[in-house]
C-alpha cells in the first residue's frame, strides 16, 4: 500500500503487532537467520565489473612494468661514467646511433663511455644503469653529448615489477571494484575476474490504490513511487533490481506474484501491506513460503513499526511500510546491513556532522525515532532543521541532508540540543543561499532563475515568525514574511529588529476560498460571508499552522470564535485549497494563484506585502546580491504578474 495510510488503516477484528521489537534484535535476529551463507559467485569481463566485489584473491601474471623502463625524456648510460660530472668539468659521451621510444625493443648495448638517446616509457638498454635528463645535457659536436651533473644507479629507471611483481597479490577479495581496480586489472592484462554476484531482488507494490506514472490519476487513486525508489536504492547497495509491478490486495493473486518472484529471485521486497489490518494480507501470505517465516513483525522504531522481517527457505523476504519515508528508512536501517553482505560489499559507512537543533522536536516514548533535517551554517556551527513533513512525504528525502537519532527512552529533543546528523551524502552540501520562513509560490520564480544560474538555494517553510527567529540567529540569508502589524497599520517594517532590513518582494491577494455555487460564500463580501459561515454549524473551515502570517489574519477575522475545522493546521496554502476543493472543508483563507488553479470561488480579504527580512551583515554575499538583482529582474516581475502577484518595485 505504496504511499499511503492504507497500509496503517484500522478495521474491526484488526490484529496487533504481538511483539514489538527493538531495532537492534530485530536485525541480529534477520542476520542470524540468513548468515553465513555461500556468496554466489560469477566470471565477468573486466570492463562490466565497476561496483561489484571480487570473489577471490587477483594475483599479478606478469610483472608490472614488464621490463625496466626510463620515467623521464633523456640519455641512457652508465653512472660510473658521469660519476665526477660538473659545470666546471663536464663528461663527454658518444650517442649510439639508436632512438629508443616507447614500443621499441633497444638492439644496442651501451657501452663504458656511450650513451642512447630515450623517451619517457622506453625499454632501458643492456648495459646502462641510470638515466640522465635531456635538460642536464648540452650537445657537443656531432654524436656527442657533455653531461653536467652525475647521476646515482638506477635514477630515473622503474625496475621491472616495481609496481606489481610476477605473483604478487595485488588486489584483495572483498575489494569493491572501482576504476582505479580495472586500470590495475587492466595493466596485468586481466580481461575478466571472478565477482560476488549482485542479488537479484523482486520488488512488488501492494494495494488497490497504486496507479503507475504516466497513467490518469482516479478519485483517491495514488502513484506508486515505493516501486521505483526502492527499485533504485537496491541498485545504490548492490542489488540487481527487477521491479514487478503494482499488486492489488487480493490474497490469491498476491500470493502467486510472491512465489513466482522468490523462484526467480534471491530476495523479495514489498512495500505495504504489513500492519495486521483486514487488508493487509501480504504477511499472512509469508507462513506459505517457506521456513522459518516471519523473524520479526513490528520495529520499535519511528518511522518504521509495521516493518516485517521474514526468511523463507534461506532467501530474505521483506515487507516494508507503505508510507515512503517509512519504507526508506526501514530500508536503509535494516535491510542495506544484510543486501551489501549478499553482495559481498562492505558495510555502508555514513558520514556524520554535529550540528544544532533550533526547535524543540517531539518523539514518541518507547520507539527509536529517525529524524531528517536539513542543514544551515549558523552564527555559531551547523544547525539542524527538521524537515517535519512526516512519513508519507516523499520530498522529505530529496531536502534532507541526513538525519538524527532520537533514543527510546526520551519523548522529546530538546531546542538547542547539539546533536550528531548522520548524513545521505558522504559530505555537508553547502548551499550558496539560504532563505528559511514563509513559503509563496512566487518564491519558486525567483529561486528557479538563482539555479538556472548555478547558485544552490534552500528553502525552508517555517513561517513568517520562525523566519524571523532563523534570521536572528544568523541561519538564514533572508526570511520571507509577511506580518501585518495593526498598531502601525502596515505590512512587516515594524517587526525586524537590530541587524534586520527589508527587501520588498510583491504583493499578493489574500482571500476566503469556496466550492463555485456555495450560497454561503457565492456573491457575498469578505465579512458577511464569515459570519454566514460561522452562523451555520455544519461549515467548516480549514485554518493555517501556528506561526503563519495568514494564521494571525485569520485570527484577526474570527475574533474569539473557533468554528468547526480551526484545529486543522495544515501548513500550506495549497493544503488549504485541496481541503476546500476535495469537501474536507467548506472554506479557508488562502493567496488569489493558488485558489485560482484549484478552480475555487474566491473573496479578496486584504493585499498583503510578501517581503523579505535580510540579515545585513550577508547582503554583500554574491549568493544575495544575485538574489536581489533576479527580484529586481524585468523577466521575474513578468513571471510574477503572469502568476497573479504584483511586484513591489
Amino acid at each position: 500500500m505504496t504511499n499511503s495510510p492504507s497500509s496503517n488503516r484500522q478495521h474491526t477484528g484488526q490484529e496487533q503487532f504481538l511483539t514489538i521489537l527493538s531495532r537492534e534484535e530485530a536485525l541480529a535476529r534477520f542476520e542470524a537467520a540468513l548468515f553465513p551463507r555461500p556468496l554466489p559467485t560469477e566470471t565477468r569481463a573486466v570492463a562490466d565489473t565497476l561496483g561489484l566485489a571480487l570473489a577471490d584473491d587477483v594475483v599479478a601474471p606478469i610483472d608490472v612494468p614488464p621490463f625496466d623502463r626510463s620515467n623521464v625524456d633523456g640519455f641512457a648510460l652508465r653512472a660510473a661514467d658521469v660519476a665526477d660530472a660538473s659545470q666546471a668539468r663536464p663528461v663527454r659521451l658518444a650517442l649510439n646511433t639508436e632512438t629508443i621510444a616507447c614500443g621499441t625493443v633497444p638492439r644496442l648495448p651501451v657501452l663504458a663511455g656511450t650513451a642512447t638517446p630515450i623517451a619517457t616509457g622506453g625499454p632501458l638498454p643492456r648495459g646502462a644503469d641510470a638515466i640522465i635528463m635531456v635538460e642536464h645535457t648540452h650537445p657537443a659536436e656531432a654524436g656527442v653529448i657533455e653531461v653536467r651533473r652525475g647521476v646515482a644507479p638506477g635514477q630515473f629507471v622503474s625496475s621491472a615489477g616495481s609496481d606489481m611483481a610476477r605473483g604478487e597479490v595485488v588486489l584483495r577479495a572483498g575489494t569493491v571494484i572501482g576504476s582505479r581496480e580495472i586500470g590495475m586489472l587492466a595493466a596485468c592484462g586481466i580481461a575478466e575476474v571472478t565477482v560476488a554476484r549482485k542479488p537479484r531482488v523482486a520488488i512488488l507494490s501492494t494495494g488497490d490504490e497504486l496507479v503507475q506514472p504516466g497513467e490518469p490519476l482516479p478519485p483517491a487513486g495514488i502513484y506508486d513511487a515505493n516501486g521505483p525508489i526502492v527499485s533504485a536504492a537496491v541498485t545504490e547497495n548492490g542489488g540487481e533490481a527487477h521491479f514487478l509491478g503494482a499488486f492489488p490486495d487480493d490474497e490469491a493473486k498476491l500470493e502467486q506474484a510472491m512465489r513466482d518472484a522468490l523462484a526467480a529471485h534471491d530476495v523479495l521486497i514489498l512495500s505495504g501491506g504489513t500492519s495486521k489490518g483486514a487488508g493487509d494480507v501480504s504477511h499472512r501470505i509469508i507462513g506459505r513460503l517457506g521456513k522459518p517465516g516471519i523473524i520479526a513483525h513490528g520495529v520499535a522504531l519511528k518511522p518504521g513499526k509495521p516493518l516485517c522481517l521474514a526468511v523463507c527457505d534461506g532467501k530474505p523476504v521483506i515487507i516494508l511500510p507503505g508510507f515512503p519515508t517509512s519504507a526508506m528508512f526501514t530500508f536503509h536501517d535494516m535491510v542495506v546491513p544484510v543486501l551489501r553482505r549478499m553482495a559481498g560489499l562492505p558495510p555502508r559507512v555514513d558520514a556524520q556532522v554535529n550540528a544544532r537543533i533550533p526547535f524543540r522536536i517531539p518523539s514518541e516514548l518507547g520507539r527509536t525515532e529517525f529524524v531528517m533535517v536539513s542543514l544551515v551554517q549558523g552564527q555559531e556551527g551547523l544547525a539542524a532543521y527538521a524537515t517535519g513533513k512526516g512519513s508519507g512525504a516523499i520530498t522529505s528525502f530529496t531536502q534532507a541532508d541526513g538525519f538524527i537519532r532520537i533514543e527510546a527512552l526520551a519523548d522529546h529533543m530538546p531546542a538547542g540540543a547539539d546533536v550528531s546528523v548522520t548524513l545521505f551524502t558522504p559530505q555537508v552540501r553547502v548551499p550558496d543561499l539560504v532563505v528559511i520562513g514563509s513559503h509563496c509560490t512566487g518564491l519558486d520564480l525567483v529561486m528557479g532563475e538563482l539555479s538556472r544560474g548555478g547558485i544552490s538555494v534552500r528553502s525552508l517553510a517555517v513561517g513568517s515568525l520562525g523566519g524571523l527567529a532563523a534570521a536572528k540567529r544568523g541561519e538564514c540569508d533572508l526570511a520571507p514574511i509577511h506580518l501585518f502589524d495593526p498598531k502601525t497599520q502596515s505590512y512587516n517594517e515594524s517587526f525586524l529588529s537590530e541587524g534586520l532590513e527589508l527587501v520588498p518582494g510583491w504583493r499578493r491577494m489574500q482571500g476566503l476560498v469556496f466550492r463555485p455555487g456555495d450560497a454561503r460564500f457565492e456573491g457575498r463580501g469578505a465579512e458577511e460571508a464569515v459570519r454566514a459561515a460561522l452562523a451555520d454549524p455544519d461549515c467548516m473551515m480549514v485554518n493555517r499552522n501556528q506561526g503563519a502570517g495568514t494564521r494571525i489574519l485569520i485570527d484577526q477575522l474570527l475574533g474569539p470564535a473557533r468554528p468547526d475545522g480551526y484545529w486543522n493546521q495544515p501548513r500550506s496554502h495549497n493544503a488549504v485549497a485541496a481541503a476546500v476543493a476535495q469537501q474536507r472543508a467548506d472554506w479557508g483563507v488562502t493567496i488569489a494563484p493558488v485558489a485560482h488553479a484549484a478552480g475555487l470561488g474566491f473573496i479578496p480579504l486584504t493585499e498583503e506585502h510578501y517581503d523579505f527580512a535580510l540579515v545585513s551583515e550577508r547582503k554583500q554575499r554574491p549568493a544575495v546580491q544575485a538574489f536581489v538583482a533576479a527580484l529586481r529582474s524585468p523577466e521575474i516581475h513578468a513571471a510574477l504578474e503572469r502568476a497573479g502577484f504584483k511586484p513591489a518595485v
